[in-house]
């Protein structure tokens, strides 16, 4: 197996087949829009069908709109589960999610035309959602999966154009899945392709991530109230000014999360000062907070100093302040067993490779409390991502259906 993935050239192709895929939902301003349940979704995803089944794959949606192709094992009762998510962020990039598909179509091909018949399934799934940029809420296709998502949760959403979820997911002809079947039972692991979103592997001129964790994330939402008043008359010592409040509280916050270093991050995204007028002192501001590490504990010691500091700060300022914390995330850990496997298979094959966290959030989050799961991660071009911009050397592409050949051929086709 080693020569044959060595010599095996996938740049054209896999590159070819992320172009394609992209034309469904092609943006006019050069992204991608294929947000769940829209037109554009709806084709990419029959399309995709298509595809598997030419192939020699089985291909089949489940009740919400996961689609699954299938290369049958001797033993049907378990299954070694490969894909992404085809939805997009609004005019985004055409890798996020979609090369994870390529990839696992790809990389049944290859194994059927070479391997044959598995031991047990193979499956690639383009999942339906992972996003949540149409409606508010994520990962609706992963957590279908593994038996989380609630038809509660999505009853009573619309997305920003007042379109009901339930009315959206009927026009593209899905519906709930049965939530008394939970779980799919015959999953043995989960692995997820992805680009890095992230510029760690082109810095480093590395080829393939293999992911051992993915960050916890703790999000705020921070609110300062001073007291507005006229800019000209108000002396400084006298002001309470909610911006200057903030400001200092952002300075202490980054220059906190700098002083401990990776893999901490901080960031403050978003700051709305009000009135917003140029003479008159903010009497109002709010902004956001994005905590992220590998680590539960170090995350929680480092948000507790944070706002201590904070309270410090709002008390020198004699400013009120409200701290809402609206995301608390544990950290994810990959399952071991899987990641030295992959490890395995790129020492075997060649591959230029490192261990390393994830910072972002993917459906393999979603799958790993419950089934044995890793990623492989391939260079994004100046870590852009989200954006028109994004992109991924052909050859770096390449790379990535590799490791994956060799990690599916391990946990598919090995006792």
């Amino acid at each position: 197996m080693k020569d044959i993935v060595q010599n095996l050239d996938l740049a054209e192709e896999t590159a070819g087949q992320l172009e394609w895929l992209a034309e469904f939902g092609k943006d006019p301003k050069g992204g991608v829009s294929r947000l769940l349940y829209t037109k554009e979704w709806v084709e990419g995803q029959h399309a995709l069908k298509e595809w598997m089944e030419k192939e020699g794959l089985e291909a089949r949606f489940d009740e919400i709109g996961n689609l699954f192709g299938t290369l049958t094992g001797k033993n049907t009762n378990e299954t070694v589960l490969t894909g992404s998510h085809v939805d997009t962020v609004k005019n985004g990039g055409r890798f996020d999610g979609a090369y994870g598909i390529i990839a696992g179509i790809l990389a049944l091909k290859y194994l059927k035309k070479h391997f044959g018949q598995p031991l047990r399934n193979i499956e690639v799934v383009s999942m339906a959602e992972e996003e949540g940029s149409r409606f508010p809420y994520s990962f609706w296709g992963s957590k279908n999966i593994v038996g989380l998502a609630k038809r509660e949760d999505v009853e009573s959403i619309k997305d920003f154009d007042g379109v009901p979820f339930v009315e959206a997911m009927k026009k593209a002809g899905f519906d709930f899945r049965d939530e008394a079947k939970g779980a799919h039972k015959d999953l043995k692991a989960f692995v997820e392709v992805h680009v890095e979103q992230g510029s760690v592997l082109e810095t480093e001129k590395t080829d393939i991530g293999v992911v051992n964790n993915i960050v916890g994330q703790r999000r705020y939402t921070v609110e300062i109230t001073g007291q507005a008043n006229h800019a000209g008359t108000t002396p400084m010592g006298y002001r309470k000014d909610a911006l200057y409040a903030a400001s200092h509280m952002v300075h202490e916050i980054i220059s906190m999360a700098r002083k401990i270093g990776d893999p901490l991050v901080t960031t403050v995204g978003k700051i709305e000062a009000y009135p917003n007028i140029v003479n008159v002192v903010p009497g109002k501001t709010i902004f956001t907070i994005d905590v992220r590490h590998t680590d539960k504990e170090a995350i929680v010691s480092f948000t507790e100093q944070m706002t201590a500091r904070m309270q410090e700060i709002s008390s020198e300022h004699e400013v009120e302040m409200n701290i809402d914390l609206w995301m608390d995330e544990d950290p994810v850990p990959m399952d071991q067993t899987v990641v030295e496997l992959i490890e395995k298979q790129c020492k075997a094959n060649g591959l230029n490779y490192k261990v390393m966290h994830s910072g972002a959030g993917h459906d393999s989050q979603i799958f790993a409390p419950v089934v044995p799961t890793a990623m492989l991660f391939v260079p994004s071009l100046k870590g852009i991502s989200h954006n028109p911009a994004e992109f991924t050397e052909p050859a770096d592409l390449a790379e990535g259906v590799k490791a994956l050949i060799g990690a599916l051929y391990e946990l598919g086709y090995k006792e």
